[in-house]
């Protein structure tokens, strides 16, 4: 089915509207974010010693994973189905061919926009190795499948099935398909990273790392470059690839003037997940049905989107983090082992809405910028990240794109405009020759001029008031730095010491 196809087809079986935009506009109900206590891989001989199990990589046994596989193929027995084929990943040497299978319309919409749409030659050769069974309408029963609740996704790596039920979160297909990219691709010798990247006009290849809510999809929407990917990438010693064919942005208080790409895209053909509609009208503003308001789009509605969505080496790497606790610099330069610190730790707050449960800024520590989708140790992945910045001498900054003034509740988030302004001098190069002030407690070098930013902004102690009180919140972020990176073992000491001081 085409594009128009399955929009005339979800609208007539009332699973979604068209809005003013031309989009469909849809209400996923219970489940307005992914579902992470919910999500399982299967505990085998293939993934018992290569898995980081524990709080974020639960095991589910092999076993009754089969039953509940069989299990969803009655329950689909003589219904209706949507199947999309396709790819994830952009680089045809490491590409892997999917099958997606649905039950409701607009959901086989987003899989055909967020997925690599293929050729009609590429769709005749195309086998899949791998298989998203998302069937919405089937929901397990804990105490007889084994799961948590009625919610499940199952990453079965060695049958090569996802199997994902009770929840019409879309999101659900797409990380689930990441994180298989993720385990998969390190044993091909590639870099898989959670990021967003583009490209400037000279060609230099740049890369935003973050979870949700940085600002990872706006800051890389750049109206002076073109957009490789907004989510998830390779990088290779070919350079650098997106996994997707598409975006799924975030759309809570979308403006215009601040985030020009991801409005304009929001047309005929994208879907707008959990968006209140007034009058045919969505209103970006209205967080009744939750923060975590959705567009899913392809990739080529971005003006100047590279497709196909490849680029070179990075030259520069953004680490994306949101600071509830306001302390942090918005933006410092990191040396090789300081990058590699901080992208193990993965500090950030975890926003309103991305995840059932959050209500207001959480901070925690996501290794690799992305745990919930990177399944190996995360110091398999960092030490990857080190050969390549050594091997292209990319330079790394830590970005705050969080609170300035005070905490959650007493600050104010930094404005985009600021973020851009300082992510644009990093991607010039303008950051190259200014002076660095080093925060001896963070452990950073911070610049003390940026074009088009307030100096007093720069230095995250001026903007407070109380300045006991930002020592005692700097002084807290320190410690649980120190405390979490505890939980790596022979890590070393050159990339420990590059961490925050006590």
């Amino acid at each position: 089915m085409d594009v128009d196809e399955l929009v005339k087809l979800a609208v007539e079986r009332k699973e979604g509207v068209v809005n003013s935009t031309g989009s469909l506009s849809v209400n996923t109900g219970k489940y307005t974010g992914r579902s992470p206590d919910d999500r399982f891989i299967v505990l085998d001989d293939k993934t018992r010693n290569t898995i980081d199990w524990g709080k974020v990589n639960h095991q589910f046994p092999s076993d009754k994973f089969e039953k509940l596989l069989e299990k969803m193929k009655r329950f689909v027995e003589n219904k209706d189905l949507f199947v999309f084929d396709g790819f994830v990943g952009s680089d045809k040497d490491t590409r892997l061919p999917i099958r997606v299978i649905n039950d409701h319309a607009w959901q086989s919409l987003f899989g055909r926009n967020l997925f690599i749409r293929p050729t009609a030659k590429e769709l005749e050769e195309h086998t899949p190795e791998f298989t998203v069974m998302c069937i919405n309408n089937f929901e397990a029963i804990p105490a007889e499948d084994g799961t948590r609740s009625n919610v499940f996704i199952i990453i079965d790596l060695t049958r090569k099935i996802v199997l994902i039920g009770g929840t019409q979160y879309a999101g659900e297909m797409k990380k689930s398909m990441f994180s298989v990219m993720n385990f998969l691709l390190p044993e091909k010798g590639v870099f898989p990273m959670h990021c967003s990247a583009n490209i400037g006009k000279n060609g230099d290849t740049s890369l935003f790392f973050g979870l949700s809510g940085t600002g990872k999809t706006t800051l890389s929407a750049d109206p002076n470059r073109n957009l490789i990917g907004d989510d998830e990438h390779g990088w290779s010693d070919n350079g650098t690839f997106n996994f997707e064919g598409g975006c799924y942005a975030k759309c809570i208080n979308l403006s215009q003037e601040a985030e020009p790409e991801i409005w304009n895209a929001i047309r005929p053909g994208a879907v707008l997940e959990n968006v209140v509609v007034n009058n045919g009208v969505p209103d970006y503003d209205d967080n009744t049905l939750t923060e975590n308001t959705r567009v899913a789009y392809p990739l080529e509605f971005i003006p100047g989107a590279v497709i196909p969505s490849v680029g070179g080496h990075p030259k520069v790497i953004v680490f994306l983090t949101a600071d509830a606790l306001g302390v942090l610099p918005p933006i410092s330069r990191l040396t090789k082992e300081g990058a590699m610190y901080h992208f193990m730790s993965g500090y950030t707050s975890k926003l309103a809405g991305t995840e059932r449960g959050i209500k207001e800024p959480k901070s925690v520590f996501s290794e690799c910028f992305g745990a919930p989708f990177m399944p190996r140790p995360a110091a398999v992945y960092a030490k990857i990240l080190g050969e390549k910045i050594t091997q292209h001498n990319t330079v790394v900054y830590l970005v705050n794109t969080g609170w300035s003034g005070g905490p959650y509740g007493v600050g104010k988030r930094i404005k985009i405009k600021y973020s851009r302004a300082m992510v644009t001098a990093a991607l010039t190069g303008k950051l190259d020759n200014v002076k660095y002030n080093h925060d001896h407690l963070f452990n950073l070098d911070i610049p003390t001029e940026v074009s088009d930013v307030p100096p007093e902004i720069l230095d995250p102690k001026s903007t407070w008031e109380d300045k006991e009180l930002y020592n005692s919140s700097a002084r807290k972020l320190s410690e649980m730095f120190v405390e979490n990176f505890k939980k790596f073992k022979n890590v070393a000491p050159e990339i420990q010491n590059a961490g925050p001081k006590l």
